[in-house]
């Protein structure tokens, strides 16, 4: 792929220009702002419309766990199978695995309870942020099955970064550069895939969250900046007006949406979500607004540092390997899965799979 100069030196100075912006001060009107706890109920239902002999499921639950931000509550569950709590070994992504012997009739329902809020950090204010462990290091700054860091992805973050002169200014660049060259695809089945390295070599830079926030990570990664997804799912509207960014409804099924952190050492992680600045633009009424709406620009100008706490976080997950299973790795868990003696089932496909998810906000 070929990246002309004036193409590279947006990201560096893109957020100028969006602080030019006609309606910039607008961005005010989308400012989370942490304080206030909220608790949700998350049911997840799911059975097997077609069942061929011996069948099994790994229905992912909340399991992330960050003190300014995110609790997961307890996971409970009523089954004619047999179920129980697991966690991969790398990441500690949480699932509920159950099986069921030939002839059964598949059932289960999932009861979680996660506790959110906002999270907004102050980049201007760089103070003393908790170390990251060796081995996290180590492991967000990895590569995965679809994330490398090295070749293309390499080559492009260190042309997107240049001579950029600390860690945050290398995280906001990379930022910059993926909401001005990327688009969203509504024609991408569920949330994507987040094959990196595909992305760069085709040229095609569309997709949906998976894709474009998994494009962040690597190209972070890449520049040696901790960077993770974070894969989870939206459980409430938008208390800012933003339709593109929240839950329609109290079904929530078709809800999921990663979004992403990087490590910044004077910050500690950072949320930032450029695929939802590109979701703003292309679905936000009118639909298929330009970069210069204030509403995109204010999206911009809170994305990269905050988020808004209607969503909930299930894991940092990738390349996991679910026990027991017929079939390859997942390249994250977000959705349910399960498997027949026939195959793997269309995760994407919930109606002829059957399951459902519904949230509602219970009290803290």
């Amino acid at each position: 792929m070929q990246y002309h100069r004036r193409d590279l030196l947006k990201a560096g100075g893109a957020l100028t220009a969006v602080a030019a912006m006609p309606g910039f001060a607008r961005a005010q009107s989308f400012a989370p702002k942490p304080g206030t706890w909220r608790k949700f109920e998350i049911v997840t239902k799911l059975e097997i419309a077609k069942p061929e002999g011996k069948v099994q499921a790994w229905i992912p639950v909340p399991s992330v766990n960050e003190a300014d931000w995110f609790k997961s509550g307890d996971s409970k569950w009523t089954t004619n199978g047999t179920a129980s709590l697991q966690h991969d070994a790398k990441y500690k992504a949480g699932f509920v695995h159950v099986t069921w012997d030939a002839g059964q009739s598949p059932v289960i329902e999932i009861v979680s309870t996660a506790t959110t809020q906002d999270r907004a950090i102050d980049l201007s204010k760089p103070g003393q942020a908790a170390a990251l462990s060796d081995s996290d290091r180590k492991l967000y700054t990895g590569p995965t099955a679809l994330i490398p860091t090295d070749g293309i992805v390499k080559q492009t973050s260190d042309k997107i970064v240049g001579n950029a002169a600390n860690d945050i200014d290398k995280a906001r660049r990379i930022f910059e550069w993926v909401v001005e060259n990327t688009a969203r695809n509504a024609s991408t089945r569920g949330c994507g895939i987040g094959d990196v390295a595909a992305m760069l070599t085709s040229g095609n830079l569309t997709g949906k969250c998976a894709d474009l926030n998994a494009l962040y990570v690597g190209l972070a990664r890449a520049a040696g900046l901790p960077a993770r997804d974070v894969y989870g799912i939206r459980a409430a509207p938008s208390q800012f007006g933003y339709k593109s960014l929240g839950a329609g409804s109290a079904n929530i099924t078709k809800s999921q949406h990663c979004r992403a952190e990087v490590y910044l050492e004077s910050l500690g992680w950072v949320p930032v979500d450029p695929a939802d600045v590109r979701k703003v633009a292309l679905e936000e009424p009118p639909a298929n607004l330009p970069l210069s709406d204030p509403k995109v620009a204010a999206a911009r100008a809170t994305l990269f540092g905050a988020w808004e706490g209607n969503w909930l976080a299930y894991n940092f997950g990738h390349d996991i390997a679910l026990p027991g299973a017929q079939g390859p790795a997942v390249e994250f868990l977000m959705y349910p899965q399960a498997e027949t003696v026939a195959g793997r089932l269309d995760c994407l496909d919930p109606d002829t799979f059957r399951y459902s998810i519904t949230a509602r906000e219970v009290s803290v």
